[in-house]
């Protein structure tokens, strides 16, 4: 029987964004690098990011596609997607299966034991009960040691809060190169995940573009392949001097390291700047990113607005005005990010 050391089941899709499949990435660049052969189970859909695992280095096991949201589907058909599971894991010497997927719960879990000696679930909804001998949710929360509480076994060993956050070495590396920051806003740095539903990429830059003039500012705004507006987002950051646009960028680090203020959704990437020392103004974009954003913003970690559908220009221009008129807001922000980390 062949020996693949790690499979790893997730999901990405338009709907569902690739923030789920990056953080899995760097995991299993992490465990390849421990010497671990990682595999990855992914269902087909519009944007499913299959390509980009396979660029990676990593072997992707499809699943059919299907006419609907993948969220629903696998949360109705779980014994179906378990069975199709199976009959991959059943070929191999499974160490683990890492499961990142917001329909999975203990149901599914429990079918698939019988084909690994492990299972772990990177979560951040602490929504349903989970059969797994690891938790791992990189996330900050106001009442992150009692989140899953009743929901997994006290056996499961718990791996709670940013300090266990599932960084890229390239921002391990580019925290070593942060610069002397005073506070003075120069160049800002714009990302809403891979995909940017809601399109908040060009609400921002349609917002703030007269402080970019006036303040002659520099920008770099970053989109995903899976963005559907980015053509239009790149001719927009074409007619504003100073603003640079970059799709799919393989120097996301590099990008933010050099920036003095983001402005971008909760998330994954929430964890990147925040490793950087790096000030946000977060607008969510999800459901679960909300709590996340509040309790941060409780903590001057990063400055909030709101949700997506309630933010309006207005809004991001007032508060990017607060930013670039009061340094002390900025450095604040900028040293608080060190306490998530320790």
């Amino acid at each position: 029987m062949d020996i693949k050391g790690i499979f790893i089941r997730v999901d990405a899709s338009v709907e569902i964004g690739t923030g789920h499949v990056m953080r899995c990435l760097t995991y299993a660049h992490e465990q390849k690098k421990n010497g671990s052969v990682v595999v990855f189970i992914c269902r087909k859909a519009q944007g499913d990011c299959i390509e980009l695992i396979e660029q990676n280095g990593f072997e992707v096991h499809e699943l059919p596609s299907v006419n609907t949201s993948l969220w629903q589907y696998t949360k109705e058909n779980w014994i179906i997607d378990a069975n199709q599971t199976i009959k991959i894991l059943e070929q191999f010497e499974v160490k683990r299966v890492v499961i990142d997927h917001y329909s999975i719960d203990e149901k599914w879990e429990k079918m698939i034991t019988p084909f690994t000696n492990e299972i772990m679930v990177i979560d951040d909804l602490a929504n349903r009960k989970h059969y797994c001998d690891i938790l791992l949710d990189q996330n900050f929360y106001l009442d992150m040691n009692t989140r899953y509480d009743g929901l997994v076994s006290s056996d499961t060993k718990l791996l709670l809060g940013p300090k266990y956050a599932l960084l890229r070495e390239e921002f391990k590396n580019a925290r070593q190169k942060i610069k002397p920051f005073s506070g003075q806003v120069e160049r800002v740095f714009i990302f809403f995940g891979g995909s940017d539903p809601t399109n908040e990429t060009e609400k921002v830059l349609r917002a703030i573009k007269s402080l970019i003039e006036i303040y002659q500012l520099k920008v770099d705004v970053v989109v995903g392949n899976s963005n559907s507006k980015k053509k239009v987002i790149k001719e927009l950051c074409k007619s504003i001097h100073g603003v640079m646009f970059h799709c799919q960028v393989n120097n996301m680090a590099e990008l933010m390291a050099r920036a003095d203020l983001a402005i971008g959704a909760g998330g994954a990437a929430t964890w990147e700047r925040a490793y950087l020392l790096l000030p946000s103004i977060v607008i969510t974009v999800a459901d679960n990113q909300i709590e996340i954003a509040e309790g941060l913003h409780k903590k001057n970690i990063i400055f909030y607005l709101g949700t997506s559908f309630k933010v309006t220009e207005l809004m991001i221009r007032n508060s990017m005005q607060q930013f670039l008129s009061n340094q002390s807001l900025v450095t604040k922000i900028s040293d608080n990010c060190l306490s998530l980390f320790k």
